[in-house]
C-alpha cells in the first residue's frame, strides 16, 4: 500500500511548482471535480512539500546502510621543511667557542590510503536502518494525509464555487422578476387602475434586487479565486466548472465508515509507525552496552623525493568495549522508553480523533441529507405563493407588499435548498477525508 502511494504521488507530481497557469488550464476550460483535484496533486506545494520531506527520509535509509560498507580514504600532503639551526660547542681551557650546524632545506612528500570496515556492531547498524526504514513509511503516511486534505479543501473550494454560481442565477431571476413587476406596476398606474405607491415600491424592490445581485456575483469572484488557490494556481486564467451539485444519497453505516477509517487514516498510519519507530529506537539506545568489531587497512608512503618514496602498510582489527560512559547509555536507554509511552499516548490521541471525526462526518451528513426534502418542498411552496400573489396583484385584489413577499419567500427558499444541496456534498467530502479515502 505504501508503495502504492509512492508511484501514484510520483504520477501526480510531474509537473514543477512555478509552471505557468495558462499551460495547465487552457482559458474558457470547463473542469469537473477530478481535474481539479488532479491539478492541485501536481500544483500544490504543500504536497511537493511533503514529498521532498519523504525522499529526505528514503535518502536517511541510505545514509544507516551506509555502515555495512567499507570506507575508503586517501590522504596526501607536501610540505618544504627549513629545520631550527643548531649549533655545536667544545671547550679549550676556560674558553668556549661554537659552530652551526645546519642539515638544510628539504622536501617531504607523504601519501595514506586507509581503509575501516565495521565488522559487527551487535545490531548498532540494522537498528537504525529499521528506524529509517519506519521514519519513511511514517513520511509517506504523511504525504497522503497531506494529499488528502488538498482534495478535501479542492472539493469545498469546488462545491463553493457552483453554491456561489447558483445563487448568482437566483439573484439574476429575482432581478427579472422585479423588472416584470415593475413594467406591470407602471402599466396599472398609466391606465389608472393602481396608485403611484406601487411604482415607486417596485423600483425600490429592483434596486435591492440588483444591489443583492452585484454581492452575489463577487461571491463568485471570491469563490473560484479561492479554487485557485485550493488547485495551487493562483493565476489561473477563466475558465467554468461542471455543475455536479445535485443530491444522491451516500449509502454507508456508521459501523462501516468507522472500520474504513480504521484501514485507511493516513495519521493513524503514521502514528502507528512512528510508536514501532520508538520501540526500536530502545534496542539502538542498548546496542552501546555492546562492544563492535571493526577491520582497518592502510598503505603509507613518505619520502623526500617523489620519485623514491619509502612505503609502508598495516593491517588491523580493533575491538572497542564500553566500559563505563558516566551513565550515557542507561540514561539514553530511558530517554527510549519514554519516547515509545509518548508515542502510544499519541498514537491512541489520534486514533480518538479518528472516532470523533467519523462521527461527527457522518452525523453532519444524515441532517444534510434529511435537509434537502424540505429545502426543496420549500421552493415548491414559495413558487405556488409567488403565483398567487402575481394573480391576485393582475387581477386588482393584491397589493405590491404581497408580491415583495412573496419574490423575497421564493429568493430565501432557493437560497436555502441551494445551501442544503452544497453541505450535503461538502458533509459528504468530510466524510471521505475521516475515513482516509478519497
Amino acid at each position: 500500500m505504501k508503495r502504492f502511494i509512492v508511484l501514484m504521488v510520483l504520477v501526480f507530481c510531474v509537473v514543477p511548482v512555478d509552471g505557468k497557469a495558462e499551460e495547465i488550464i487552457r482559458k474558457g476550460e470547463q473542469l469537473n471535480l477530478q481535474r481539479c483535484m488532479e491539478i492541485a496533486l501536481k500544483q500544490q506545494p504543500n504536497i511537493l512539500a511533503a514529498q521532498s520531506t519523504s525522499t529526505a527520509f528514503q535518502s536517511r535509509i541510505g545514509q544507516a546502510k551506509s555502515n555495512y560498507y567499507p570506507q575508503v580514504s586517501w590522504i596526501s600532503g607536501y610540505s618544504r621543511i627549513s629545520p631550527v639551526q643548531s649549533r655545536s660547542f667544545s671547550s679549550i681551557g676556560t674558553l668556549t667557542s661554537g659552530s652551526s650546524v645546519s642539515s638544510g632545506s628539504y622536501d617531504q612528500w607523504t601519501g595514506s590510503a586507509s581503509l575501516t570496515q565495521n565488522i559487527y556492531d551487535f545490531g548498532r547498524t540494522s537498528t537504525q536502518v529499521r528506524i529509517s526504514n519506519l521514519n519513511y513509511d511514517s513520511s509517506l503516511s504523511d504525504l497522503e494525509n497531506t494529499s488528502q486534505l488538498t482534495i478535501l479543501n479542492v472539493k469545498q473550494a469546488y462545491y463553493g464555487v457552483l453554491q456561489a454560481k447558483r445563487n448568482r442565477d437566483v439573484n439574476v431571476d429575482t432581478v427579472k422578476q422585479f423588472e416584470q413587476h415593475l413594467q406591470q406596476a407602471k402599466g396599472f398606474y398609466e391606465v389608472g387602475t393602481h396608485p403611484l405607491y406601487d411604482v415607486t415600491t417596485a423600483e425600490v424592490n429592483l434596486s435591492n434586487a440588483q444591489l443583492n445581485l452585484i454581492k452575489a456575483e463577487n461571491a463568485l469572484r471570491i469563490a473560484y479565486v479561492t479554487l485557485n488557490n485550493a488547485m495551487g494556481v493562483p493565476s489561473a486564467p477563466e475558465y467554468t466548472v461542471e455543475d455536479n451539485l445535485q443530491y444522491k444519497k451516500y449509502e454507508m453505516t456508521l459501523e462501516e465508515a468507522l472500520s474504513k477509517a480504521f484501514e485507511n487514516r493516513p495519521d493513524l498510519r503514521s502514528a502507528l509507525t512512528r510508536t514501532k519507530s520508538a520501540e526500536v529506537s530502545v534496542d539502538s539506545a542498548k546496542s552501546n552496552y555492546y562492544p563492535f568489531l571493526t577491520g582497518n587497512a592502510a598503505y603509507n608512503v613518505s619520502g623526500e623525493k617523489i620519485d623514491n618514496l619509502d612505503r609502508g602498510w598495516d593491517v588491523g582489527a580493533t575491538l572497542t568495549f564500553p566500559i563505563f560512559s558516566g551513565l550515557l547509555t542507561k540514561y539514553q536507554v530511558d530517554e527510549a522508553k519514554a519516547n515509545v509511552s509518548v508515542s502510544k499516548a499519541n498514537e491512541e490521541s489520534v486514533r480518538q480523533t479518528v472516532i470523533l471525526d467519523v462521527q461527527q462526518a457522518y452525523l453532519t451528513l444524515r441532517a444534510a441529507e434529511e435537509a434537502i426534502p424540505t429545502a426543496e418542498l420549500g421552493v415548491k411552496q414559495a413558487r405556488e405563493n409567488m403565483d398567487i400573489a402575481n394573480g391576485r396583484y393582475a387581477a386588482g385584489v393584491g397589493n405590491p407588499i404581497e408580491i415583495t413577499d412573496a419574490e423575497v419567500a421564493l429568493a430565501n427558499a432557493k437560497l436555502a435548498y441551494i445551501q442544503a444541496l452544497y453541505a450535503d456534498k461538502v458533509s459528504q467530502a468530510n466524510l471521505e477525508k475521516a475515513m482516509g479515502t478519497r
